[in-house]
């Protein structure tokens, strides 16, 4: 069966966007966590334009390779200007996760309004045997709320941010996680986690 991962470029103090993040705005003033994908020689053999430094290729490239399909947040979804009408993955298949209308999606895009449970089930289902990615940090709280991930990976970056949207919000109890890596790379660690349960 396949597997949900969530993966996100986090600063030290927790945060996955600066301040001010938006539609247009992107990250606000935390674009620094991605520089990452390009400070390095090495091409990313699933993103084209991405360079990374070899550390980082080998285990972005692995994990990006795993993904059949993602589920993203309204928040990430905005933020992202609606991924282009497509998606942040270049063969995976997108499902937003919203409790609102999103009139401006497009036929590459799916809209599930009846929350994480079914939102993971419909990526699965497209997911061809593949693994599930998840993205933002409401999508990842619910989904750890419910039980529903396998695996966490934080591309740690070495900034504090001092504020921003923060990755994980408040849980209802402990979520245990057992170390699987830790690469430590230009200007980022990798720290590859799986749930235990």
């Amino acid at each position: 069966m396949s597997k949900v991962i969530s993966a996100h470029a986090v600063s030290v103090d927790g945060y996955i966007t600066g301040r001010e993040p938006g539609a247009g705005r992107g990250l606000g003033d935390g674009t620094m966590l991605f520089d990452w994908y390009f400070d390095g020689d090495t091409p990313s053999q699933v993103f084209d334009g991405f360079k990374l430094s070899g550390p980082s290729a080998r285990l972005f490239d692995a994990l990006a390779g795993r993904v059949g399909a993602l589920v993203a947040g309204r928040n990430t979804y905005e933020d992202s200007d609606h991924f282009g009408g497509g998606g942040p993955h270049p063969t995976a298949r997108p499902f937003i996760l919203s409790h609102r209308p999103a009139p401006e999606m497009t036929e590459r895009q799916t809209l599930v309004t009846t929350g994480i449970e079914d939102a993971v089930a419909a990526a699965r289902a497209a997911a061809g045997g593949r693994d599930v990615f998840l993205m933002g940090g409401g999508v990842v709280t619910a989904a750890l709320k419910a039980g529903l991930i396998d695996e966490v990976v934080l591309h740690q970056v070495p900034v504090l941010l001092g504020g921003g949207r923060p990755f994980f919000q408040a849980l209802p109890e402990h979520v245990r996680l057992r170390l699987i890596e830790a690469v430590p790379a230009s200007g980022v660690t990798h720290l590859h986690y799986a749930i235990e349960r």
